[in-house]
Formats: C-alpha cells, structure tokens, sequence
C-alpha cells in the first residue's frame, strides 16, 4: 500500500537549497541562511551557544518568558549577563537599550525577542539595532514569532543572528527553523573555542559542511515532510503577498483590541498601548475576581478549535490570549473567539454587548 506522505522521493541537496533561497527572499537578507532540522528552540540555544562564552558580556532583553530562557543559556556558556527586563504590558525601547550601554559599556552581544506571542507585545527592532550597531554588539533576535505578521529585515535592521519559525504567522510546520548569519557572527563563532561542534546544535558544522562546501551534500538526511511543508508555506505567502499576509495579521489583532473593548464585561487589552501589540496574537487581561484560565475554558467549550488559550505559569490567573496568526488571521475567526469570551463572561453574569462587539471589531479591519 502507498502512502503520498510516505512514499516520496528523497530530497536533494538542491532541492533544500532551494528552499533556503526561498526563506532567504522572505527575509530580504543577502546573509547566509541555514535551515535547521528541529523547531526553533534547536537554531535560538544553537545560535547563543555557537556565538557566547567566559569572555561575552551580554544585554538580555526581557519582554516575555522567552528572554528570560535566553539568559539562562548565556550564563550557562559562562557570559556575563546585564538582564534589561520591562513589564509584560509594554515594549522595550532604544532609549533603554542606549542607557544600558552607557552603563556597561563593555557589552558585545544584544539578545531580543522580536514579537512575544505569550504576552502580546512586539519590540522596536529597527530603532534598537541602530543602538546596537553603534556599539559594535551583535544583534541576536528571535523573530519566530513576528516573521509573516510584521516587517523582519535582518540586513536593515543590522541583525547578525536571526531565528524565524514558520508554525506562527506563516502558517507552516513547527519542526523546522532557520536562522539568518552574518559574516560578522560567523567570525565570532570561528574564534570561539566552546562553540558545538560536531553537534546537532552545531551552526559551525553548518558553515564548514554545507555553505563553505557549495551546498552539494546535506549534513545528515532531512526531515523530508516538514521541509516539503516549509516550501509550500513561502509559496502560500509568495501567492498572497507578503504585504498582504503582514495587512491580514494586524488587521487581526485592531479587530480583536476594538471587539474586546467594545464586549464589555471587564475585558481589557493587556499590552497598554496599541502601538506595542503585536499583530501576531492579542493578549486580554480577565475581569477582575475572573480566572482566566477558567475563563477560557468556558470559551473553548462551545469551539475546542478558536484560537483561545490562557497565559502561561503565573499569568493563567489573569491573562487571555487570542492566537490570530496564520489561518486563523481573518475577521471570522476573530468574531467567533470574540464571541465565545462574550458568552463566557455572561454566564459568570457579567455584561457583554455582542453587537457593539462586532461592529467594533469589523469597523476596525482595516
């Protein structure tokens, strides 16, 4: 019996090359682009590893839980690490960024998080690397989340490590990952003794066996449905317009900011300012004496499939989070997670008005 997922031909060298080409296009980057066989946490501590050791001196940004992970793995290659953490309903800002190093001047390395998806807020990028880049540090980012919701341009922003998954706002797989490289990184990774080597986090192993070597022969076999997967995600975009993917998602997240406002019943957004949200995901802060978590699984009863789920750790307390990236970035998804959380709210007898709901949240799609 065949099987059209099992049964494929193997995927060459070219083929995989191919489609870094494609990933590399996505980014607008003249950088090398290394698609790595794992979700993005392997390319995130492969990068940080590959790039960190005893003599770095890092800025780590803290705008969500992904920062704080970014640290842990700094010190554990032996870095010195400055943390720069903000509130979760906020952004990061160059001017913070600035008084860091006026501070520590003796920073060489910047690691930020571009969009974080669990608590809602995206960061300043472009303003951040020209600070950046006036110092000399290299510019570490994890754009997972943001890449196909928002603008991410390493060679513009002056970015010499950035990590992009495609399981958000591209809509693709979760079990490949990439990572942009400057020449720049790639120096420090050479003159670096701790960096992995002959290891699957290994972005030497990358360099030296694949792009030094003309990209003929792959390190080890691919993971062949992920990347078939990968290429037909870019071609999706590539279709769509990338403008008109990054319109779709912010248009997304105005309709879910100005539908909840509207709801009622003790909703509000959790990042303060519109201008700090990311247009990946909407984070709401729950009513007050109102369990988010609980919440949400009220919601989910009536649709198990929205796009609804509570804040991570601590935060399940209070924080709500509608999930409208890829697939689910259109106005009907964003009406019908809208709607759910209004029914919720009412049977723990709380005011809604579901129809200024709507008319906010198609008023607001741009």
């Amino acid at each position: 019996m065949t099987h059209p997922f099992l049964d494929l031909a193997p995927l060459s060298a070219a083929h995989f090359a191919s489609i870094e080409d494609r990933v590399a296009r996505l980014l607008d980057t003249r950088q090398d682009v290394v698609i790595m066989q794992g979700e993005a946490l392997l390319p995130l501590e492969g990068a940080i590893r590959a790039t960190a050791g005893p003599g770095t001196v890092a800025l780590n940004v803290i705008t969500g839980p992904y920062g704080q992970t970014f640290g842990d793995w700094l010190r554990d290659c032996g870095a010195t690490v400055y943390d720069l953490a903000v509130p979760y309903h906020t952004a990061v800002t160059a001017a913070q960024i600035r008084e860091a190093f006026a501070e520590h001047p003796e920073i060489d390395f910047v690691s930020l998080v571009h969009a974080e998806a669990a608590t809602g807020n995206t960061n300043p990028v472009a303003e951040i690397g020209a600070v950046v880049r006036e110092q000399g540090a290299l510019f570490y980012l994890d754009a997972v989340a943001s890449v196909g919701a928002e603008p991410v341009l390493p060679d513009a922003w002056g970015v010499d490590l950035c990590v992009i998954g495609a399981q958000k706002a591209m809509g693709g797989p979760a079990g490949v990952s990439a990572v942009s490289v400057s020449e720049r990184a790639w120096a420090r990774m050479a003159a670096n003794p701790h960096a992995p080597r002959r290891s699957y986090l290994s972005l030497l192993d990358w360099k030296e066996r694949w792009v030094d070597a003309g990209r003929k022969a792959l390190l080890h076999a691919p993971a062949q449905l992920e990347m078939l997967a990968l290429q037909a995600c870019v071609e999706r975009i590539e279709a769509e317009g990338l403008r008109t993917v990054m319109s779709r998602h912010a248009s997304a997240a105005a309709a879910t900011r100005a539908g909840a406002l509207a709801l009622g019943g003790g909703l509000e957004p959790y990042v303060h300012e519109a201008a700090e949200a990311a247009p990946v995901a909407t984070t709401l802060r729950a009513p007050s004496g109102v369990v988010a978590s609980e919440l949400v699984a009220r919601a989910l009863a009536s649709d198990p499939t929205l796009p609804l789920a509570a804040g991570g750790g601590a935060l399940a307390k209070e924080m709500i989070r509608v999930n409208h990236y890829g697939p689910d970035a259109t106005p009907g998804t964003v009406q019908a997670s809208l709607a759910a959380l209004g029914a919720a709210l009412s049977e723990k007898g709380l005011p809604t008005n579901l129809e200024a709901c709507r008319r906010a949240a198609k008023g607001a799609w741009r």
